[in-house]
Order: structure tokens, then C-alpha cells, then sequence
């Protein structure tokens, strides 16, 4: 499985971000959860991948600006949609309020710039 890859399912791909150094946030987050929330995480994801949809918004929300978290509690993954029925998750973080931190939203956004910008050059995945 290519290690961009969270899960790959008839509807969604799901990938992890990469930065131009390699680095996965999200991914080296989730390496650390233990193993029932690596569980509760995958259990969302593959939900997406095979059905294309969450619509429990206490498991999946638009949070604006074309970001979406996936919500398995405690946790946040903050992703986004692009063409090619893919879903790329950009960082990830323990929820300690109700309202979203700026700081990982705009994480997220400037993940997604990258991402694009990335693809648009042809080079996003020969780095990763």
C-alpha cells in the first residue's frame, strides 16, 4: 500500500498530506494514538470510503473553507476534498473545546494551498 494511503475504499481514496520534506502530521499522530483510537479513526474513514458519506455531523463536519474534520473523540483530523473522489487529511489534534483552534484550520488551509499547488506542478507525489 502506498503510504500515502489511509484507506481506499469504492467511493473515497483517502490519503494522508505530505509536506515538501516528506513529514506526515496527521499520519505521525495517528501512529501515536493507541489502539482503540487508531480503531474509532479508521472505523470513520473507512465509513467515508465505502459509503462517501458521514452524516453524523458529530462524526464528520464542514467546518468552512472547504475544510472537513473527521471527529472520532477526542480527536480531529482536519481534510479536504479534491477531484479524483480523494480525501486528503492535513493534520490532526486532540479537541480540548468546542470551537475549532484558528491555528489548525489554518494548518489546514495552507496544507491544501500546498497540496494543489503541488499537483498543478506535477511533483506532489514523486516527493512524498
Amino acid at each position: 500500500m502506498p503510504r500515502h494511503l489511509a484507506y481506499e475504499g469504492p467511493c473515497f481514496a483517502i490519503e494522508w498530506y505530505f509536506d515538501t520534506g516528506g513529514k506526515s502530521q496527521a499520519l505521525e499522530y495517528f501512529q501515536e494514538l493507541n489502539e482503540g483510537r487508531q480503531d474509532k479513526t479508521l472505523y470513520l474513514l473507512k465509513r467515508m470510503g465505502d459509503f462517501g458519506k458521514i452524516s453524523n455531523k458529530a462524526q464528520f463536519r464542514y467546518e468552512g473553507d472547504d475544510i472537513f474534520a473527521f471527529k472520532p473523540q477526542p480527536d480531529r483530523f482536519l481534510c479536504f476534498f479534491v477531484k479524483g473522489r480523494k480525501i486528503i487529511i492535513t493534520n490532526a489534534f486532540v479537541k480540548k473545546s468546542d470551537a475549532l483552534p484558528r491555528k489548525e484550520k489554518q494548518r489546514a488551509m495552507k496544507s491544501r494551498e500546498d497540496f494543489l499547488s503541488r499537483i498543478k506542478e506535477g511533483i506532489y507525489y514523486e516527493q512524498g
